[in-house]
């Protein structure tokens, strides 16, 4: 039923667009092209406003497609985030064997232009073949790699008030993400006191020497990079240092950023709690010869939070039965990552993360499996089709 031809092009034809995050205007012009061709109406397309609500410079909003069902059922929504991180500028993507790569030392592009391309192929092969199907949203988010921030915008009344979500964005076709981590992002400030670092060091308290010793601290007591404390488990990372202005200057400023990510909202607050003391003592400790110490301006935001599906729930259950339709064993699993997902979770809207065929995310190496990714457009297909009266991959 799928034009396999079609699906590949679709594929390389949008990996080839740039669209990093806040830079998705080319992006959604190509997918809206693509959907025109397949049939969607210009009534059904549109921008939403997240990017004004999210300002920052952002270019343009989540693109949502609303398509009318042909037979009675719920809304269902198809979602794939159109941004790409900032290594797959200038991605040119060349099939080798059964895979897309990039030519060149770029990301491909695969997270998750693969999951773009997979929602085009399924609404052209439904609407070109004239296929029974639910009400279906497809939404393309914007602004997912920085931190989710299109789907968190995304209100549901705008997506038709799906019951349930089949996000995009995995590996394998068989896999289906039915759990995912919090994250917090955090921001340390160091104020220390600027002095000549030739004539006066001592004068000076350096704001530098402050962060170095509150990371060396949080990395001594286990709660850097990979975090196992019995059975809790998390991650964190620092991401960004800025300060400093010059060499014989005692650093008198500096601001830190990164990360801590964890499954559990407690052990999530535990390792918060250390990266703050840490930094809180670490500037403490460090005073000049007139007695006065540095000083910590530690703040955090919430990104996303955690979520953990049943395996009863009914978008578990229609993936799980759409993956064994096409031969595959279905891998529920727990992600240690966020997804957009996430969001859509935390606003009532059921929702599973799919695979679509990518590997090796944010590197030069990674590739799209073809195989798998064709495998995972009929995964959809299965799914938009599981609502027939007589669905051929059985009731849920």
């Amino acid at each position: 039923m799928i034009n396999k031809g079609n699906a590949l092009n679709h594929l390389l034809d949008l990996l080839a667009v740039e669209g990093s995050t806040g830079q998705e205007s080319k992006v959604v012009e190509a997918i809206t092209k693509k959907l025109k061709a397949a049939g969607c109406k210009a009534a059904w397309i549109k921008t939403d406003d997240a990017h004004k609500r999210l300002g920052d410079g952002y270019e343009i909003g989540n693109l949502i497609v609303k398509l009318p069902g042909t037979v009675k059922a719920p809304r269902i929504l198809f979602s794939a985030h159109m941004d790409t991180v900032p290594l797959c500028k200038g991605a040119e993507p060349v099939v080798k064997g059964n895979r897309i790569i990039a030519k060149g030392k770029t990301g491909l592009g695969g997270d998750d232009r693969s999951g773009c391309a997979a929602i085009a192929t399924l609404a052209e092969t439904l609407l070109k073949n004239k296929i029974p199907h639910p009400p279906i949203t497809l939404l393309f988010p914007i602004a997912e790699e920085n931190g989710l921030h299109g789907s968190q915008m995304v209100r549901l009344k705008d997506l038709g008030t799906p019951a349930m979500g089949f996000n995009l964005d995995g590996q394998c076709p068989n896999e289906i993400v039915i759990g995912a981590m919090s994250a917090v992002r955090w921001t340390a400030e160091i104020a220390g006191r600027s002095s000549h670092a030739g004539l006066e060091p001592d004068k000076g308290i350096s704001a530098g020497l402050i962060a170095s010793k509150a990371m060396v601290a949080i990395a001594e007591k286990g709660y850097f990079g990979k975090i196992v404390k019995g059975n809790r488990t998390g991650t964190s990372n620092l991401g960004t240092i800025h300060g400093g202005e010059a060499n014989n200057q005692v650093m008198d400023r500096t601001t830190l950023t990164g990360e801590c990510r964890s499954h559990s909202p407690a052990f999530l607050e535990q390792i918060v709690r250390v990266y703050k003391t840490a930094f809180e003592q670490a500037a403490k400790s460090e005073a000049n010869t007139a007695g006065k110490c540095g000083k910590v301006k530690f703040t955090i935001i919430s990104d996303y939070r955690a979520f953990r599906l049943s395996k009863s729930e009914p978008c578990v259950k229609i993936a799980s039965k759409a993956v064994e339709a096409i031969g595959l064993k279905p891998n529920p699993l727990v992600m240690d990552a966020g997804l957009d997902a996430n969001n859509f979770n935390e606003k009532g809207l059921p929702t599973v993360t799919l695979g679509t065929g990518t590997h090796h995310f944010h590197t030069v190496d990674e590739y799209v499996d073809i195989k798998e990714y064709l495998a995972a457009c009929e995964v959809l297909l299965n799914i938009a089709t599981s609502f027939w009266p007589d669905n051929r991959i059985g009731k849920i």
